[in-house]
């Protein structure tokens, strides 16, 4: 039987995320009451750094299992992430022991974060995959679109890999909505239909986010 990732480890991980951002940078957060208070969530972030997953695990109101690429468990930091109930995902193949923990984490009612565009790259939902559909669709869990804006503005000057220190990041919860068509069904017909609604939403939920915080669009 797959292991569930530890809901204590995750609100370990929680507390940990905001004293760590909210010590370094000076996080702006709107919305964060649309994410139900209880019950399975998805929250569908963007991401254009890698701060963006730390970030929302410390600024979201329930403690977070982010899938993580399995290139970032290296060294001490792979108990770590394992013991703050992240979840290991390899992005090459049909993983199916990330694909069981993830489901997990939702069957027991917990929030899983994804993120939708597979990898680090603009941030603007331009390219999302099909796996952010098929937990949705297959758990029934909402979706909460989620925009994280000023990461990756301009680097920091003592460590150019992070944004410039008490820099203000404006993370932007969404409405939560249905990715499915109320069917039940998971063809892959069904799931492309998914992945179109859900895209659209997303990149609604991006605009409006600049819109209000006043960010534009990073060139």
């Amino acid at each position: 039987m797959t292991d569930v990732p530890s809901m204590r480890g995750a609100e370990v991980g929680r507390r940990i995320g905001v004293g760590l951002m909210y010590g370094l940078w000076k996080p702006r957060v709107l919305g964060s009451w649309r994410v139900p208070a209880s019950g399975p969530v998805i929250l569908a972030v963007n991401h254009s750094h890698n701060i963006d997953g730390p970030m929302v695990m410390g600024v979201a109101p329930r403690p977070t299992h982010f899938l993580i690429k399995r290139e970032a468990f290296v060294g001490p930091l792979d108990p770590f992430l394992t013991g703050i109930g992240q979840v290991k995902v390899d992005r090459h193949s049909t993983d199916r022991t990330a694909i069981a923990r993830a489901l997990g984490v939702l069957e027991q009612g917990g929030v899983l974060g994804i993120f939708p565009e597979g990898t680090r790259g603009e941030g603007d939902f331009a390219s999302i995959r099909a796996g952010l559909a098929y937990f949705a669709v297959r758990s029934g869990a909402p979706i909460v679109p989620v925009a994280v804006l000023g990461s990756s503005d301009r680097p920091g000057r003592l460590i150019k890999a992070l944004p410039p220190l008490r820099s203000r990041v404006d993370v932007v919860f969404g409405d939560p909505f249905d990715a499915g068509d109320g069917s039940g069904r998971r063809t892959r017909k069904a799931l492309d239909e998914a992945t179109a609604r859900i895209q659209k939403q997303l990149t609604a939920h991006l605009e409006n986010a600049r819109r209000l915080t006043g960010r534009r669009a990073t060139l």
